[in-house]
């Protein structure tokens, strides 16, 4: 049984959705005045009523049977693969995979995996190309806003979508907490490190229809573009690979199906030196 959707929202039903504090970060402004945040926060909020006038975020949503084999995850059809920590979790002790958070084929019974993508209208990112200060406030607003969209995303598929926690009711600073049920790990982050796992999220998601494309190396456009997979493991948690040997490299890129060469290529920044 699987089910993909499309979502497509106004940018005042995903405002709620962002989190200031990593725009804050991105202006590098931690820990600078309340005066100059306030100063940014308001030509923020006048950027994002503009951008309601004019444009939206989408989303598109597909879930499925799913199990997991040995390090892979199989969803959809399609063989996802994952990595493995090769030093020890310091929380549990163990070497994690995400693939150890889906039932595996062994069990006999199906299991059901999340994958996601979401973005902004293409033309929100550049809509104050002349002005340096407008063009940065746009784009790290869209990369806020496509964050958001998957916020408001993944609770829709929580709750409603795929309903394995339809009584949840977090407020939106406990979302931002991750207090929900399950994990959202995003592609390029810490425990799926691989950006090229676009092109498998693609043929599963179709990720054209809403305005994203891949480069060369699986990087999404528009910049303000998360991708990733949603996991309902109630012990699923977020955890960082961390640096892989030569050996693993060599079997992953086995499971992907790619030359050695191009599969060190996606993975330089995770290999043991």
């Amino acid at each position: 049984m699987a089910m993909r959707k499309v979502l497509s929202y106004a940018i005042h039903e995903v405002e709620p959705y962002i989190n200031w504090l990593y725009f804050y970060h991105a202006w590098q402004m931690g820990k600078k005045t309340e005066e100059g945040r306030k100063e940014l926060h308001d030509d923020a909020l006048a950027m994002l009523r503009d951008f309601d006038r004019h444009y939206t975020t989408h989303a598109v949503v597909g879930i499925y049977e799913a199990n997991s084999e040995g390090d892979d995850i199989i969803a959809g059809g399609e063989r996802i693969p994952m990595l493995r920590q090769q030093t020890p979790d310091p929380v549990t002790g163990a070497c994690l995979s995400l693939a150890d958070f889906v039932r595996p084929a062994s069990a006999g019974v199906a299991d059901r995996v999340g994958v996601f993508a979401a973005t902004v209208d293409t033309m929100m990112e550049n809509c104050h190309g002349d002005d340096p200060y407008g063009r940065m406030l746009a784009q790290t607003l869209a990369d806020r806003l496509a964050e958001a969209t998957a916020e408001k995303m993944h609770q829709e598929v929580r709750t409603r979508l795929w309903g394995y926690a339809p009584d949840e009711q977090l407020s939106v600073d406990e979302l931002h907490a991750e207090a929900f049920q399950g994990i959202r790990p995003a592609v390029g982050y810490p425990s799926l490190p691989d950006t090229s796992i676009n092109f498998v999220i693609d043929k599963l998601l179709h990720i054209g229809e809403i305005g994203i494309r891949l480069t060369e190396h699986g990087a999404m456009r528009p910049h303000a573009s998360v991708s990733g997979l949603m996991l309902a493991h109630p012990e699923a948690r977020y955890f960082s690979i961390g640096k892989i040997g030569d050996d693993q490299l060599r079997d992953y890129a086995r499971r992907r199906g790619l030359p050695l060469p191009l599969a060190r290529k996606f993975l330089s920044t995770s290999l043991m030196r």
